[in-house]
């Protein structure tokens, strides 16, 4: 117990027969507590604010990401204006893109805002502390802050901007059942839609009117993943073919006025502003519905319906139980299945099974001499398995092929047989 807890102990009469204290030891710094129980000094809220924008700009890098966009993109690296709070994201293959985008960045807003870039803060990652990259901040005058090990919360800003859009981009892919790939387009999408919505740094005022001086419109704002059909110009197709080509909506285009439209079938991305959009459809959540009502559809059919004739059974093959195997099977038989009387109004079924087969399993013979002196002698080779009222009807293609697949094992006739096979030789009794 610490030496303020005993002196307040003490104070409030808590408890009896406790020394009196002097003021000196209370600054008395324990090192068993410090060594037991010393815990990470509290973070207090940064009370500095920017005056004007591009004196402070905020960096973090996201990724790597398990699932490679379209464009092969592995990262994003978010740039964030402190004054205004808007953000710009570039997308990365490799963590060492930073300083380019940087470049990039940085020519961009100086020529937007007419001002200059005053201090970069980001955390201790070497994408940020390469020769080149440092060089160029102290030609360009650029004063660096970085975060001290482990503590990212001193880059508070970027981690709690990442975090918010990574939230944004996973709602936006879980509305529309996306893909994963779709990552790189969602994100952008995010960062758009943020910049245009108010933010905890800013009060009653959006960042790109901060940044911009103009109120933003949002007039244009469609649903992520939805189903579009974009327009097909004249000169692109003949007078029968389709005037509009069914697409998925993904984003903005930051350099055309249009909106940006992907197509799954052909893997197109296209960006026009003649397009037409059904928000309250997606392409996933339709085809994964198609294949379950599909399936469900075919399993009720298999289930009532009825067939007229009997066929011809042979085993399946192994590779494909829905297929009937055209080579030499080890059983075979012909399957009765009820005909449905289609005449009349009743539709009433009538059941014509009235003959019973046997399942031979043959096994050719390697002499056609010992085949005949069998024959002579009243010897068959083959095995019968009789099957007593067997019927057919309730059987589906997984049921042949699991049939097949048993009454294909041969078991030895004897014991001589038995020793010869690896597979019957593994038997304790055998061969001791």
């Amino acid at each position: 117990m610490n030496l303020q807890k005993l002196k307040s102990m003490q104070l409030n009469e808590l408890v009896f027969g406790l020394p009196h204290f002097k003021n000196k030891e209370m600054h008395y710094v324990c090192e068993a507590c410090q060594l037991g129980k010393q815990a990470r000094l509290p973070f207090k809220k940064e009370r500095f604010m920017s005056s004007h924008v591009l004196q402070l700009i905020h960096t973090d890098v996201w990724g790597p990401s398990k699932e490679v966009s379209h464009g092969g993109s592995k990262y994003y690296v978010t740039f964030i204006d402190d004054y205004s709070r808007k953000v710009w994201v570039y997308f990365m293959k490799n963590k060492s893109d930073v300083f380019y985008y940087f470049k990039i960045f940085k020519n961009q807003v100086e020529n937007e805002a007419n001002a200059k870039i005053k201090i970069l803060r980001s955390d201790g990652g070497g994408e940020y502390f390469s020769h080149e990259f440092s060089n160029f901040l102290y030609d360009c005058g650029i004063k660096r802050q970085y975060t001290y090990r482990y503590t990212p919360q001193q880059n508070g800003v970027a981690e709690r901007k990442n975090r918010t859009i990574v939230e944004v981009a996973r709602s936006m892919l879980n509305e529309k059942c996306m893909p994963h790939s779709f990552w790189a387009d969602v994100v952008h999408t995010a960062v758009y839609l943020i910049n245009r919505c108010p933010t905890a740094g800013i009060h009653s005022v959006t960042p790109e009117e901060v940044w911009s001086n103009k109120k933003p419109n949002l007039a244009h704002l469609k649903f992520f993943g939805c189903v579009c059909y974009v327009h097909v110009p004249q000169e692109l197709r003949t007078k029968l073919d389709a005037k509009s080509e069914k697409c998925v909506f993904v984003g903005y285009s930051p350099e055309q006025k249009g909106y940006r439209c992907y197509n799954p079938s052909t893997r197109e991305l296209k960006v026009s502003r003649d397009v037409v959009f059904d928000e309250l459809s997606s392409w996933y959540v339709e085809s994964k519905t198609l294949q379950v009502e599909e399936f469900e559809e075919s399993q009720i059919q298999q289930r009532h319906e009825k067939p007229q004739e009997s066929i011809e059974l042979s085993g399946p093959s192994i590779s494909s139980p829905s297929t009937l195997a055209t080579e030499v099977n080890p059983w075979s038989g012909k399957l009765k299945k009820n005909e449905v009387d289609t005449k009349g109004s009743t539709n009433k079924l009538k059941s014509k099974i009235e003959e019973e087969d046997q399942l031979w399993i043959e096994r050719p013979s390697e002499n056609k001499d010992e085949e005949h002196d069998q024959s002579l002698l009243r010897r068959s080779s083959r095995v019968s398995y009789p099957v007593q009222r067997l019927t057919y009807d309730s059987f589906m293609v997984n049921h042949y092929a699991y049939m097949s697949q048993v009454i294909k094992v041969e078991e030895p006739s004897c014991f001589e047989e038995a020793r010869k096979s690896d597979k019957w030789r593994g038997d304790a009794s055998i061969g001791r």
